[in-house]
Protein backbone atom coordinates (compact mmCIF):
# COMPACT_ATOMS: atom_id res chain seq x y z
CA UNK A 1 0.00 0.00 0.00
CA UNK A 2 2.71 2.75 -0.87
CA UNK A 3 0.14 4.71 -3.47
CA UNK A 4 -1.86 5.32 -0.27
CA UNK A 5 -1.05 9.03 -0.80
CA UNK A 6 -2.37 9.29 -4.17
CA UNK A 7 -5.50 6.71 -3.98
CA UNK A 8 -7.54 6.87 -0.95
CA UNK A 9 -8.60 3.30 0.53
CA UNK A 10 -12.08 1.97 0.60
CA UNK A 11 -12.71 3.35 4.75
CA UNK A 12 -12.02 6.78 3.25
CA UNK A 13 -14.63 6.48 0.31
CA UNK A 14 -16.82 5.13 2.71
CA UNK A 15 -16.74 7.73 5.21
CA UNK A 16 -16.95 10.71 2.84
CA UNK A 17 -19.53 9.17 0.95
CA UNK A 18 -21.36 8.27 4.35
CA UNK A 19 -20.70 11.52 5.62
CA UNK A 20 -22.26 13.55 2.28
CA UNK A 21 -25.36 10.99 2.50
CA UNK A 22 -26.38 11.79 5.72
CA UNK A 23 -25.56 16.09 4.65
CA UNK A 24 -27.88 15.49 1.95
CA UNK A 25 -30.63 13.92 4.03
CA UNK A 26 -30.19 16.03 6.57
CA UNK A 27 -30.38 19.62 4.81
CA UNK A 28 -33.22 18.55 2.13
CA UNK A 29 -35.77 16.99 5.15
CA UNK A 30 -38.13 20.43 4.36
CA UNK A 31 -40.12 19.72 0.88
CA UNK A 32 -41.63 22.59 -0.83
CA UNK A 33 -45.22 21.62 0.42
CA UNK A 34 -43.89 20.91 3.99
CA UNK A 35 -42.36 24.70 3.76
CA UNK A 36 -45.35 26.08 2.34
CA UNK A 37 -47.81 24.82 5.12
CA UNK A 38 -45.54 26.52 7.81
CA UNK A 39 -46.19 29.80 6.77
CA UNK A 40 -49.97 29.65 6.06
CA UNK A 41 -50.75 33.09 6.63
CA UNK A 42 -48.57 34.18 3.59
CA UNK A 43 -48.96 34.59 0.07
CA UNK A 44 -48.25 32.28 -2.48
CA UNK A 45 -45.45 34.38 -3.72
CA UNK A 46 -44.50 35.47 -0.40
CA UNK A 47 -44.08 31.46 0.08
CA UNK A 48 -42.24 31.09 -2.91
CA UNK A 49 -39.76 34.08 -2.45
CA UNK A 50 -39.21 32.67 1.42
CA UNK A 51 -38.88 29.36 0.06
CA UNK A 52 -36.21 29.82 -2.15
CA UNK A 53 -34.37 32.54 0.34
CA UNK A 54 -34.94 28.59 2.63
CA UNK A 55 -33.21 27.18 -0.03
CA UNK A 56 -30.31 29.52 -1.02
CA UNK A 57 -29.85 29.17 3.04
CA UNK A 58 -29.25 25.32 2.67
CA UNK A 59 -26.89 25.60 0.13
CA UNK A 60 -24.45 27.68 1.22
CA UNK A 61 -25.35 25.52 4.29
CA UNK A 62 -24.18 22.35 2.75
CA UNK A 63 -21.29 23.72 1.18
CA UNK A 64 -19.79 25.53 4.50
CA UNK A 65 -20.67 22.01 6.04
CA UNK A 66 -18.62 19.86 3.06
CA UNK A 67 -15.80 22.43 3.32
CA UNK A 68 -15.75 22.50 7.22
CA UNK A 69 -15.74 18.59 6.97
CA UNK A 70 -13.03 18.29 3.97
CA UNK A 71 -10.62 20.85 6.04
CA UNK A 72 -11.19 18.71 9.17
CA UNK A 73 -10.53 15.40 7.40
CA UNK A 74 -7.13 17.15 6.48
CA UNK A 75 -6.17 18.38 9.37
CA UNK A 76 -6.90 15.39 11.77
CA UNK A 77 -5.04 13.23 9.06
CA UNK A 78 -8.43 11.08 9.48
CA UNK A 79 -7.48 9.76 5.98
CA UNK A 80 -4.15 8.08 6.96
CA UNK A 81 -5.51 6.93 9.95
CA UNK A 82 -8.37 5.16 7.91
CA UNK A 83 -5.30 3.95 5.81
CA UNK A 84 -3.11 2.56 8.71
CA UNK A 85 -6.58 0.59 9.65
CA UNK A 86 -7.42 -0.53 6.64
CA UNK A 87 -3.64 -1.98 6.06
CA UNK A 88 -3.11 -3.29 9.58
CA UNK A 89 -6.85 -5.11 8.56
CA UNK A 90 -5.12 -6.52 5.67
CA UNK A 91 -2.00 -7.48 7.40
CA UNK A 92 -4.40 -9.64 10.48
CA UNK A 93 -6.39 -11.05 8.04
CA UNK A 94 -3.52 -12.52 5.78
CA UNK A 95 -0.98 -13.51 9.07
CA UNK A 96 -3.39 -13.65 12.15
CA UNK A 97 -0.99 -15.34 14.20
CA UNK A 98 1.76 -12.33 13.65
CA UNK A 99 1.12 -9.61 16.16
CA UNK A 100 4.38 -7.55 15.91
CA UNK A 101 3.56 -6.50 12.41
CA UNK A 102 1.20 -3.68 13.68
CA UNK A 103 0.93 -1.66 16.04
CA UNK A 104 -2.93 -1.68 17.14
CA UNK A 105 -2.77 0.49 20.37
CA UNK A 106 -1.49 3.08 18.62
CA UNK A 107 -3.71 3.04 15.85
CA UNK A 108 -6.81 3.15 18.15
CA UNK A 109 -5.09 6.24 19.98
CA UNK A 110 -4.94 7.44 16.84
CA UNK A 111 -8.76 6.89 15.44
CA UNK A 112 -9.85 8.17 19.11
CA UNK A 113 -7.96 11.18 18.82
CA UNK A 114 -9.46 11.77 15.27
CA UNK A 115 -12.98 10.97 16.58
CA UNK A 116 -13.01 13.33 19.63
CA UNK A 117 -11.94 15.69 16.90
CA UNK A 118 -14.40 14.96 15.06
CA UNK A 119 -16.82 15.18 17.81
CA UNK A 120 -15.87 18.34 18.77
CA UNK A 121 -15.59 19.92 15.64
CA UNK A 122 -19.53 18.64 14.83
CA UNK A 123 -20.70 20.06 18.02
CA UNK A 124 -19.22 23.31 16.95
CA UNK A 125 -21.14 23.41 13.82
CA UNK A 126 -24.42 22.25 15.05
CA UNK A 127 -24.01 25.03 17.30
CA UNK A 128 -23.37 27.34 14.48
CA UNK A 129 -26.47 25.81 12.30
CA UNK A 130 -28.72 26.32 15.12
CA UNK A 131 -27.40 29.96 15.69
CA UNK A 132 -28.51 30.35 11.77
CA UNK A 133 -31.50 28.58 11.96
CA UNK A 134 -32.79 30.96 15.59
CA UNK A 135 -31.23 33.90 13.25
CA UNK A 136 -33.41 33.15 10.30
CA UNK A 137 -36.55 32.62 12.26
CA UNK A 138 -36.24 35.64 14.23
CA UNK A 139 -36.32 37.68 10.77
CA UNK A 140 -39.10 35.56 9.48
CA UNK A 141 -40.92 36.62 12.33
CA UNK A 142 -39.68 40.18 11.53
CA UNK A 143 -41.13 39.94 8.30
CA UNK A 144 -44.58 38.60 9.21
CA UNK A 145 -44.72 41.67 11.84
CA UNK A 146 -43.80 44.32 9.11
CA UNK A 147 -46.02 42.90 6.70
CA UNK A 148 -48.93 43.12 9.57
CA UNK A 149 -48.26 46.57 10.61
CA UNK A 150 -47.90 47.84 6.45
CA UNK A 151 -52.11 45.79 6.61
CA UNK A 152 -52.92 48.36 8.75
CA UNK A 153 -51.58 50.98 6.89
CA UNK A 154 -53.38 50.24 3.90
CA UNK A 155 -56.51 49.92 5.76
CA UNK A 156 -55.99 53.78 6.95
CA UNK A 157 -54.81 54.98 3.82
CA UNK A 158 -58.05 53.24 2.26
CA UNK A 159 -60.50 54.77 5.18
CA UNK A 160 -58.71 58.29 4.12
CA UNK A 161 -58.95 58.32 0.52
CA UNK A 162 -62.85 56.76 1.17
CA UNK A 163 -63.81 60.08 3.42
CA UNK A 164 -62.00 62.32 0.78
CA UNK A 165 -63.85 61.09 -1.88
CA UNK A 166 -66.85 61.46 0.66
CA UNK A 167 -65.97 65.23 1.20
CA UNK A 168 -65.48 66.14 -2.79
CA UNK A 169 -68.68 64.56 -3.14
CA UNK A 170 -70.51 66.89 -0.09
CA UNK A 171 -70.19 64.28 2.73
CA UNK A 172 -68.84 65.67 5.14
CA UNK A 173 -67.62 63.55 8.18
CA UNK A 174 -65.56 63.75 10.38
CA UNK A 175 -61.68 63.19 10.00
CA UNK A 176 -61.27 63.24 13.57
CA UNK A 177 -62.00 60.37 13.77
CA UNK A 178 -59.36 58.37 12.29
Amino acid sequence: MENNALVPGNRQVNLKKTFNRGLRCLLTACSGEEFRRAFPSCTAAEQERLHRCFIQVISSLHEDIQEEFESLFLETQAGSVLDKVEELVEEHTLDPLRSEKSNVGEAAHNLSEAKKNELIYLTGLLEKTEEQNRKMKERLELLKKEKQDFSGAANFVHELRTRIANYETGYHTKLVDL
